[in-house]
């Protein structure tokens, strides 16, 4: 075989490989899912109709619209939990830990939850907040309750803990990252200005590390999205999401038709949000060279 056509068949290769991945494991599943969204259930199977009564049902029904609207609530609420957490965290790491070292291994600890198992961090969560858990046992103990109450658990405000929890790693990485990019010597140059502190954050630092907001934002989001994990764990009747009933109609109910057609509804909510934080991020976009 020639230099030029072992060449092009490597570069074919190196092409095709990811190109082929993507095709067989995200575009064709989504097809399948497109497609079933147009069935009818017809115990015990199912049958094409070609129409959209699916999606019909999911716009005339109330209780799809109430949870969705609950999922975008608990998913905006993680957002800014974890942003409140991740963005004084983030900007402690790069801008006060002068040692690389040091840095590195607390970024590292921050990063670690996430090789632990998804399931295991929110059972944690729902061990911590049940009847018998460690703030029921504190509170008691300290004497603000009389005995344990269940308030803390299966509730939004349990789903909103655990997912902020879970998911504040994927805030912190974009941010860190952005407030890294950021030339010392801009931040140097406002204070020899004579700018105090807040106004150099409010006017340099900020503004520079908006885009690792932003993406820090659709990860969370997104991540919370499609979560049925800790709603099924913590979450209870009352913090059901999207991602759970889509997984319900799969599993219990088995009516494949109507879980592929909200899964497609869920799919093209994610796209879009994360369609306009690239828009948001482009127009916000500093050039630093």
């Amino acid at each position: 075989m020639r230099e030029s056509t072992r060449r092009k068949v490597t570069s074919f290769t190196i092409v095709s490989t990811p190109f082929l991945w993507t095709l067989i494991f995200l575009f064709v599943p989504y097809m399948v899912m497109f497609t079933y969204s147009f069935y009818l259930k017809k115990y015990p199977t199912f049958e094409p109709a070609f129409e959209f009564v699916n999606y019909l049902t999911i716009i005339t029904e109330p209780q799809y619209f109430q949870v969705l609207a609950r999922t975008a609530k608990i998913a905006i609420a993680v957002a800014l939990s974890a942003l409140i957490i991740a963005y004084p965290l983030s900007y402690f790491l790069v801008f006060k830990v002068k040692n690389k070292q040091l840095r590195s291994i607390l970024y590292m600890a921050v990063i670690v939850p996430l090789w632990v198992s998804y399931l295991l961090r929110a059972y944690t969560w729902k061990t911590i907040l049940g009847n018998e858990g460690i703030l029921n046992s504190f509170l008691v103990w300290s004497g603000f309750l009389d005995q344990p109450t269940d308030i803390f658990l299966y509730n939004q405000f349990s789903m909103v803990v655990t997912l902020t929890y879970i998911f504040v790693p994927f805030m912190v990485m974009p941010i860190y990252m952005a407030l890294e990019k950021i030339p010392r010597s801009m931040v140097e140059a406002s204070k020899d200005l004579g700018v105090g502190p807040i106004r150099t954050f409010l006017r340099v630092t900020l503004p520079l590390s908006m885009p690792g907001v932003i993406a820090g934002a659709t990860f969370t989001i997104c991540l919370t999205f499609g979560d049925f994990v800790a709603a099924f764990l913590v979450g209870g009747p009352n913090g059901a999401m999207i991602a759970t009933i889509i997984q319900s109609q799969f599993g219990a109910t088995l009516n494949w038709p109507l879980g592929a057609a909200l899964s497609i509804i869920m799919l093209v909510i994610v796209l879009t949000i994360i369609s306009l934080s690239d828009r948001l991020e482009r127009a916000g976009r500093i050039d630093l060279e």
